[in-house]
């Protein structure tokens, strides 16, 4: 089981011919970040000339913000050009097979809930919708003859077609008391308490007016208590893919998601006839099965497994295959040796390679393998910088590529190259404004002998001579890690600008490495890597002369937040801390968080059995080093989401608690309409803006 939460190439125009005043960079400021248009990751067409993509044009108050799809041509011959002209966002673009149109799903005027359009792109003209179901319709997949669309809906339970959807609809709008009613776990997950509705897949004819048909209404499977999709932060999921022959869906769910509070809770593979009738499962065991895909020559199945079952917390994705027709003995894992984790794949046009992206240090890169198995090759594209959203169309890559000094833009592969081509510049001309440094990595051996990775990021107008205050940065997770990739929450480059020199350091527990190195923090959450950061830390001073080692800081959310509040904590090194969606004690965060099960697995059992970690490593443990003067001294921001579910705002009211108690000088924000993370605009700039003076206060 996981437990998440997260030399550069700048695309874009270089000034020429300017003179020095007009040509001369900045600092990156909170209007740069936050108005840089949003690219989405590109689909591309069956036949490989195109690829659709949404950008989200951001605006600081939501009803200014836009997001549309667009099309360019996979050959770079042309630029990017505009699909849809509406405010309302679009998901799912998908290509039907001969790529004529796309369908995606989004909520326009007259819509309650969010339908299926489809979009003629060879005749053009208005999208049209062809869903109209009261419980919505999104993650459209076209039938392999294009006549059909699958899709998937939240309906009550029993409601074997939408009329009976409507009526339990209706039924909990007309009761006259307001009450959310539970019987087993989980009650909530991210910002949104959970309903008793779940995720089927629904088929109907590619245009308006045909009626849909629930392939899971009354069927065994759907009726299990611990039915269920994979729940994400726009809903529950069930990824699914067409049959070669269409007459039959591949979808992942789980059957024991009502476990979830003492148990893991796997996701298998099933197949359901369009014909109807009840779901086999394919898979089963303590493993977890995601994003199955055929080959294109229909002989295999092809999807992500993550071992389970053995104790641990982490482990890395791989990929196996299965022959079809499906036979589950004969599964062969991909990449069994792969010491990297599968981030997606594509199976090649031949069907006889599989591409793929891993997380390989600090970034994402291009791989593949034979599709029968075998040695894993490396393409070492990009060369710095990370790839997402890898995809396919005929014999074409394409992807997304960013870096920590680009937003991500769309990009073609060529593989036996090593290289890439950006299709899209969006950002290229507010780029090439702003002084973003390129970001180092220095590498050290911790106390315990293990090699720890690090990023250090410069601010605007760099001078070596100068001496620098040190903020070090601490990521959430514990996986994924610091990456070369860009970021809106806690922009590497913005953190800096003021003029702060940046050290982020994947302590033990960060994925991009072995699986042992991932698996390293079971039964040691905090100590360790608490202790491999102040060790970054250190090397960093040591090493370079421009870092003032007597004006530091550190900060970080999430799991990041749970190591700020550990400093607090226990050491007096840092002059300032910034604790954002922190935990304070490991039961309180256990108990009241949207997933609890491997949280006492990762800290070797059940809290009433009294294990020690529970106890030594939780920051209020140590709450007597503030008579000591060795730890809860610092003055620390804190800051939470009211509608986080991940890490309740109880945890920092617990945290906010102990520091009035303990006198330690401090502040807290709280955000009522923030979730885990802060992405309103406004809130997003006062955030950086108290995040800058609480540093500058205590650095400066």
């Amino acid at each position: 089981m996981k437990f998440r939460i997260g030399s550069f190439v700048v695309l874009g125009l270089v000034a020429v011919g300017l003179p020095a005043a007009e040509s001369a960079k900045r600092a990156i400021t909170h209007e740069d970040l936050w108005l840089m248009k949003r690219v989405g990751a590109p689909v591309p067409s069956p036949d490989g000339k195109w690829a659709v993509f949404s950008v989200t044009q951001p605006a600081y108050e939501a009803k200014d913000t836009s997001a549309d799809l667009w099309l360019v041509p996979v050959d770079g011959s042309a630029p990017a050009r505009q699909l849809t002209q509406t405010k309302a966002t679009e998901s799912g673009a998908e290509w039907s097979p001969d790529a004529t149109r796309v369908a995606f799903s989004t909520k326009r005027d007259g819509d309650d809930v969010a339908q299926i359009y489809v979009l003629d792109v060879v005749r053009g003209g208005e999208a049209e919708r062809v869903t109209s179901l009261s419980t919505g319709a999104r993650a459209p997949l076209w039938s392999p003859d294009g006549k059909q669309i699958l899709f998937v809906s939240e309906v009550f339970p029993g409601a074997a077609d939408d009329e009976a959807n409507k009526k339990a609809a209706k039924a909990i709008k007309d009761r006259k008391y307001n009450a959310r009613v539970y019987e087993s776990f989980p009650v909530k997950y991210w910002d949104r308490w959970l309903d008793e509705k779940k995720a089927h897949l629904f088929v109907q004819e590619a245009k308006t007016g045909a009626k849909a048909r629930d392939l899971l209404a009354g069927t065994k499977l759907a009726a299990l208590p611990g039915f269920g999709g994979k729940e994400a932060e726009t809903g529950e999921g069930l990824p699914a893919v067409w049959a070669p022959d269409g007459q039959s869906v591949v979808f992942v769910a789980r059957t024991t998601r009502n476990q979830a509070a003492y148990a893991a809770t796997p996701t298998q593979l099933f197949a359901v006839a369009i014909a109807g009738g009840e779901p086999a499962q394919l898979t089963e065991g303590a493993g977890s099965y995601d994003e199955p895909a055929f080959r294109p020559d229909g002989k295999a199945l092809i999807a992500k497994y993550e071992v389970g079952g053995d104790g641990k917390t982490y482990h890395h994705d791989r990929v196996v295959s299965f022959p079809w027709p499906f036979d589950a003995a004969k599964r062969t894992a991909l990449t069994a040796e792969f010491g990297l984790s599968v981030v997606k794949f594509v199976a090649g046009a031949d069907s006889k390679t599989v591409y793929f992206t891993a997380e390989a240090g600090e970034q994402t890169k291009l791989f593949s393998v034979a599709a029968t198995g075998g040695a894993v090759k490396a393409h070492d594209v990009p060369k710095a910088g990370c790839l997402t959203g890898l995809s396919i169309g005929g014999d074409v890559l394409v992807a997304s590529f960013d870096s920590a000094a680009s937003p991500p833009e769309v990009v073609r592969l060529d593989v036996a190259a090593g290289t890439y081509r950006a299709l899209t510049q969006f950002n290229a001309g507010k780029l090439a404004q702003l002084d973003l440094p390129a970001v180092e990595r220095f590498d050290f051996t911790s106390a315990k002998g293990r090699t720890i990775a690090n990023l250090l990021v410069k601010p605007e107008g760099f001078d070596a001579k100068k001496k620098y205050p040190l903020f070090v940065v601490m990521h959430g997770g514990p996986t994924p890690q610091f990456k070369d990739a860009w970021g809106i929450r806690w922009n590497y480059h913005l953190l800096a600008a003021p003029g702060y020199v940046l050290v982020l350091t994947n302590y033990s527990g960060s994925t991009g490495y072995t699986e042992a190195f991932g698996q390293a923090i079971q039964f040691d959450p905090l100590k360790t890597p608490g202790d491999e950061i102040n060790q970054g830390a250190d090397e960093a001073i040591k090493r370079f002369a421009f870092i003032d080692g007597s004006r530091q800081a550190a900060g970080g959310a999430s799991y990041g937040g749970h190591l700020a509040n550990w400093m607090e904590a226990t050491t007096t090194r840092y002059k300032a801390i910034i604790s954002h969606a922190g935990l304070a004690t490991h039961a309180t965060q256990w108990s009241t968080s949207d997933s609890i099960y491997h949280r006492e697995v990762n800290n070797g059992g059940p809290v009433w059995e009294g294990g020690a970690v529970w106890r030594e490593q939780s920051p209020t443990t140590y709450a007597g080093n503030h008579a000591k003067g060795t730890g809860w001294v610092t003055p620390i921001l804190v800051t939470v989401g009211e509608q986080d579910f991940r890490v309740p705002i109880n945890n920092a009211m617990e945290m906010w608690t102990y520091v009035q108690r303990l006198q330690v000088p401090g502040k807290l924000l709280v955000f009522p309409d923030a979730n885990h993370w802060i992405m309103k605009g406004e809130d997003s700039r006062f955030w950086y803006g108290e995040v800058h003076a609480w540093l500058a206060k205590y650095l400066k």
